[in-house]
């Protein structure tokens, strides 16, 4: 991505029809609430190929790669939910795909990556960090797909945006999970193309807020990470990404791991909905508005892949395990 120059709404349509025959256009139904209220929607991409976002953006970077360049294999760096994505894209090309992984990242990921017929390689996280700051990439054969900087990348995550404006076109407000920005980077340039009205609100955990943070300063800020948001769990933003979403981004919020904890059973409970805890982040930051007071709102629900012994926890109110 050169310096910070946001996704042209032309490019993010054209990835909504180079995506169309794989990408599902998820549902948009609203957040369940005994007072009837139904100005809270979810939009569930949890109901994605492989259960999250990120098959938006990684599929569109991958199409987007000269033949013989994807034919080399394909690599990414994740917690999680990119690597099942490039694992996808690898079966479907017929390609290796490798994803470095944090050692610490939740089974349920691990084991879906493997399933898809990808390799992941798991490493202490500070030497995961090490590598993508070491652009490590550059020392090996595969095409890398950089989880936040790729500009296909957030391009595809754009169609998001798009979907939203036309299934709702009297959207007032998407409040929308921020780890390395790619996400609300291609959201955030969609919908302000379209609909420059319609606020944009990043959602950090309180325990890993980096985008607040630097905001904050005024310039990229690195923090520390403790959060069992381990999708979102990125100590740091670019600086072109951090450009890129300084002009989508309207407010940025925090909230706590108990908010986390409290929107994923409620989302479990009431709506029948189970999600990580990345995937609940914009659920707890609307629920802790003023009813109505944002208006016409989506949450985005990004991802589904928690650990059934954390999920069991949480519903039981009891203590997280490790």
């Amino acid at each position: 991505m050169s310096g910070a120059t946001l996704p042209r709404i032309e490019d993010v349509r054209a990835a909504a029809e180079r995506l169309r025959d794989v990408v599902v256009r998820t549902p948009l139904v609203p957040l369940h609430a005994f007072d009837g209220r139904r100005d809270v929607l979810l939009k569930l991409e949890i109901h994605q190929p492989v259960t999250s976002f990120k098959i938006r953006g990684v599929l569109n970077a991958v199409l987007c790669l000269p033949p013989r360049r994807r034919d080399a294999g394909l690599s990414t760096v994740s917690a999680g939910n990119t690597a099942q994505a490039l694992a996808w894209c690898g079966r479907h090309f017929g390609v290796p795909a490798r994803s470095l992984m944090p050692d610490t990242a939740p089974a349920t990921k691990i084991d879906a990556v493997r399933r898809y017929g990808g390799e992941p390689v798991l490493v202490p996280v500070a030497e995961l960090f090490r590598y993508l700051e070491e652009r490590g990439w550059e020392r090996e054969p595969y095409a890398f797909i950089h989880p936040w900087t790729n500009r296909d990348l957030m391009v595809g995550h754009g169609t998001l945006g798009l979907e939203l404006l036309e299934e709702l076109p009297d959207l007032e407000a998407v409040y929308v999970p921020v780890g390395g920005g790619g996400l609300i980077g291609g959201v955030g340039s969609a919908i302000k193309a379209l609909a420059p009205a319609v606020r944009v609100i990043a959602v950090e955990p309180a325990g890993c807020a980096a985008f607040h943070e630097s905001l904050r300063q005024g310039r990229p800020a690195r923090v520390d990470c403790r959060t069992m948001c381990d999708g979102v769990a990125v100590p740091y933003i670019t600086d072109e990404v951090f450009g890129v979403l300084r002009q989508v981004v309207d407010e940025s919020v925090c909230v706590s791991e108990d908010a986390v904890r409290a929107a994923i059973k409620r989302l479990a409970l009431s709506n029948r909905v189970i999600v990580e805890g990345a995937g609940a982040l914009s659920v707890a930051a609307a629920l802790e508005r003023e009813p109505r007071a944002a208006g016409r709102t989506v949450c985005l629900v990004t991802g589904g892949s928690i650990d059934t012994a954390t999920l069991v926890a949480i519903l039981q109110d009891a203590r997280l395990p490790g």
